[in-house]
């Protein structure tokens, strides 16, 4: 238990330190130089790449935000279950009933519980999967464009060409190689190794938002998956989808604000009463 705890304060705290790394790589060396422009505040190709990174930075952060501020914990429990000493840390929650669970990282009973994001630092279940899967699709979307960009900065300042997909792959042991013989600076070694942390983001994020939409499709969460149990009365895959995007759902594509309503703690009431 202790390691979850550590994971749940260590992993935000890497999400905000890659976050500004990127921020920084973007406006103090890739605009400058993959933009170059005698004029750069007219330059409109310079212009629209800062709208684009922009708008997917703003929107991966605002959906971080959201999941954070709406938590999916019941406000009607009473009875906090207690972990028994035998309880191994690697299961990180307890099963109750009707859709809910103790998490015991939280220490919060959850509402239609599908894991806990540690990245978060919290649970992504009734109330925050929407902007949990949005999260993941513009982090996915983020990462994957910055390190496009990485490598046209790496084409440019260093002559580095990457016809041969052979060349990004060996980049990284090179680097490390030529890093500790000082040919290469060590600004130079960390931006390579934040193009394989871009890399290694953006695909884990697009993996979590591909399994996360087929399993709201199903009506299941990942709890229920692990323990082989489908969700009681599912509807169909537009209904499940609508349930957790809301009837805005085409607003929240695009911005990061609230598309569904749900009152905490009383899921299990309206999903009882939809399906009676």
């Amino acid at each position: 238990m202790v390691k979850l705890r550590l994971l749940n304060t260590i992993a935000p705290a890497y999400f905000y330190t890659a976050t500004v790394v990127t921020f920084t790589f973007h406006f103090l060396l890739f605009m400058p130089t993959v933009f170059r422009s005698p004029d750069v505040a007219r330059n409109p190709t310079m212009l629209v790449h800062i709208a684009v990174f922009l708008f997917l930075m703003g929107n991966a952060l605002g959906n971080y935000t959201m999941t954070i501020w709406y938590p999916s914990e019941s406000a009607n429990e009473t009875v906090i279950p207690v972990c028994s000493p035998d309880c191994p840390d690697r299961i990180d929650a307890h099963y109750l009933l009707n859709g809910r669970h103790f998490c015991k990282v939280c220490k919060k009973v959850i509402l239609k519980r599908d894991h806990h994001c540690f990245f978060t630092g919290n649970c992504i279940g009734n109330r925050n999967m929407r902007y949990f899967i949005m999260f993941s699709i513009y982090t996915s979307c983020c990462c994957l464009y910055s390190l496009v960009i990485g490598v046209a900065y790496l084409t440019i300042e260093y002559s580095i060409s990457f016809e041969n997909p052979l060349t990004f792959l060996t980049l990284l042991p090179l680097s490390t190689g030529y890093f500790f013989l000082g040919l290469i600076s060590g600004l130079q070694f960390f931006l390579v190794i934040m193009l394989y942390v871009w890399l290694g983001i953006g695909l884990v994020s697009a993996g979590f938002c591909c399994q996360q939409l087929l399993l709201v499709a199903r009506g299941q969460t990942w709890c229920e998956l692990q323990k082989g149990q489908l969700s009681e009365g599912r509807g169909t895959w537009r209904a499940n989808l609508t349930d957790v995007f809301g009837s805005r759902w085409a607003l929240g594509l695009f911005l990061p604000v609230q598309t569904v309503e749900t009152v905490p703690g009383n899921w299990q009431v309206y999903h009882d009463h939809k399906h009676d």
